[in-house]
């Protein structure tokens, strides 16, 4: 540990503040430490020579981006001037997809982001957090309690992080409305039903409970993906209205009870667009409907998200569009969590870096990083961490410098930034062609792909995808070495690749064994299947270790089924594969017939398949 000692301007709240980075910071406080003087002012700005530091922040949180710079580089003399391009940098945590983060991890994350120089942290519960005399509202989810929620609160405050919630307030509530006792206000299976005094009520109780353990008055109240809006019990009840005149007199609504309880909301904006394209879509409306203009309040933060574009000019026309409401405009970027097991941060610089340049031109005061977990929580939140590097290095220079950006991370999070980057190539296969608008998630659907239903088979035709996961998993195994502090994340890639390399096999091999009639090459098969099913077991084990580790264990019982099914598959087509091999039946019909493509484009590009029930089986899975 280096000894410092601290004099001058300190921010509120600096010992607990140190207390809980010093291990992070490599620093303890000593009269007769190496002198830090503290300073406030109207950016960060930092020099150091054998004499001393002095270190100026303006906000507090920058006085720790500060410190972690000084232990990056202490023994030199240097000097460094940083002014944010962003009045507030945030990072969204998705804990509503199954993966509830621990309060522990979250704290792990608060120390990273005061490291980095992150504002803001963001909550998204969807209903994974207690609303009063709503039992339901987040049984059996993992749900966090009023005081582990004030708890975590008073945590990121001693580090100069606001953190702040954000909810639903009209779609994305299925979980919530699937139960019995809340059916009374739902119109479909994801929507609230509107102008009801139930719902009311219990929007009334949300916003309380969800705003009531925090310091900060912002709350997201969502919004977004309304879709079928009225079209379900609403249209039974009143008949068929408007989407747009249903949302205009729900939003005032809720925009009332905000105000009543003193906070200061924002929204995403793609209902106002949706409202304005002629597909619903969100980036290809032509011009924004005046109607739409004038129902957004003014009061309310439009959030713009976009995770799919690479060239600046659509994030400018976004950006200027945005500019025509009254409301101020925020930005939400992504972090490519959402693929599967394995995030993808060839899309996530691809994307995100056009965006931050285009925030940064049109001056957009508060910009996002979320990382989502859609259809299952599958990918660790830890996986994240390079991203968030990435958002505060733009943040605080103006540009992403992969040089800067990597002696960061490895300061902040103790890692090799390589063995971050390279889990894109989980989904990154040579010869496979990605859609424009997402990537090909290839270690989602491969590792869940049936070995008798093979519904990839000709999408992934001339691919040695077996030869790649089999180099992969050597890289991890080596990581898994290097990088001890994420011993369980490298532990679990390095399974997965295995994994995926000795069942990619079986997709290999087995359909053409079938139709050639090599009842000897598909005796082979038999023996691997086998094998596979260990190796399934294997995975879920890990799996299992690490999402205890940094999850609640809620949640896990969905991939538990998921990895379980596949073990049970493989059994399934060793003893149907094993019969063929010994002429004791003809043939195994799925694998005989000739396969089709399945997401592949008339170019060539492949557009994977991001939920498990896609990809399971031709047939439906949910029946």
């Amino acid at each position: 540990m280096r000894k410092i000692h601290v004099i001058g301007c300190r921010p509120a709240r600096f010992e607990e503040g140190f207390a809980l980075l010093s291990r992070d910071l490599r620093m303890a406080q000593a009269p007769d430490g190496y002198t830090v003087e503290l300073a406030q002012g109207d950016c960060l700005a930092l020099s150091a020579d054998g004499d001393g530091a002095r270190v100026q922040w303006h906000v507090p949180v920058e006085c720790w981006r500060a410190l972690s710079i000084l232990s990056q580089r202490w023994g030199e003399t240097f000097s460094v001037t940083e002014r944010a391009c962003f009045e507030t940098l945030g990072v969204m945590f998705d804990v509503s997809r199954n993966a509830v983060l621990k309060p522990e991890t979250l704290q792990f994350f608060f120390r990273k982001m005061a490291l980095l120089g992150f504002h803001l942290g963001m909550l998204y519960t969807e209903d994974t957090y207690e609303v009063d005399r709503y039992p339901y509202f987040g049984y059996l989810r993992g749900r966090y309690s009023q005081d582990q929620l004030r708890a975590l609160d008073d945590y990121a405050d001693a580090l100069g992080i606001e953190l702040c919630p954000c909810i639903q307030t009209l779609g994305h509530l299925n979980r919530a409305l699937h139960w019995p006792a809340m059916e009374g206000m739902k119109d479909t299976e994801e929507v609230l039903l509107v102008d009801d005094e139930r719902t009311q009520a219990f929007i009334r109780a949300m916003l309380e409970s969800a705003s009531a353990p925090y310091r900060s008055r912002r709350i997201h109240i969502g919004m977004d993906e309304a879709h079928f809006l009225g079209l379900g019990a609403y249209l039974r009840r009143h008949g068929y209205a408007r989407p747009f005149d249903i949302m205009r007199t729900h939003l005032a609504q809720v925009s009332a009870m905000v105000r009543s309880l003193g906070l200061e909301a924002m929204m995403w904006s793609d209902m106002y667009f949706r409202l304005s394209s002629p597909t619903g879509g969100y980036y290809d409306a032509p011009d924004l409907d005046r109607a739409a203009l004038a129902a957004a309040p003014e009061d309310i933060t439009l959030v713009y998200w976009d995770y799919y574009h690479a060239g600046e000019e659509d994030y400018d026309r976004m950006f200027r569009l945005h500019q025509r409401f009254a409301a101020p405009t925020a930005f939400a970027g992504g972090i490519w969590t959402w693929t599967g097991p394995a995030p993808h941060y060839e899309k996530t610089l691809e994307t995100c870096l056009p965006g931050l340049r285009q925030a940064k031109e049109h001056r957009v005061p508060l910009v996002l990083a979320t990382a989502w977990g859609d259809n299952g929580g599958e990918c660790c939140s830890l996986a994240a961490l390079y991203g968030l590097a990435v958002y505060a290095q733009f943040c605080y220079t103006g540009e992403y410098d992969r040089a800067q950006t990597d002696a960061r991370f490895r300061e902040t999070a103790g890692a090799d930034p390589q063995a971050f980057l390279d889990l894109t190539r989980f989904n990154r296969l040579p010869g496979v062609k990605d859609w424009s608008v997402r990537p090909v998630n290839a270690s989602k659907f491969l590792l869940y792909q049936d070995p008798l239903v093979p519904l990839y088979q000709a999408d992934m035709e001339g691919v040695d995808m077996a030869a790649h996961y089999r180099h992969l998993a050597a890289d991890y195994r080596q990581y898994r070495v290097e990088n001890p502090s994420y011993r369980l994340l490298f532990d679990f890639y390095a399974q997965l690749a295995e994994t995926l390399a000795d069942k990619c096999l079986v997709h290999q091999l087995a359909g053409p064994a079938v139709r050639a009639g090599d009842r000897q090459a598909v005796g082979e098969c038999a023996a691997l299947a086998e094998q596979v099913a260990q190796s399934m077991e294997a995975l879920r084990r890990r799996w299992r270790e690490l999402w205890y580790a940094v999850n609640r264990v809620y949640g896990f019982e969905i991939l538990d089924i998921r990895l379980g099914g596949c073990a049970a598959r493989l059994e399934s087509a060793a003893s149907l594969l094993l019969d063929y091999a010994a002429g004791k039946i003809d043939t195994i019909e799925p694998l005989a017939e000739d396969p089709l493509p399945y997401t592949r484009l008339p170019d060539g590009a492949l557009k994977g398949s991001y939920a498990w029930g896609e990809i399971v089986s031709a047939c439906k899975a949910d029946l």
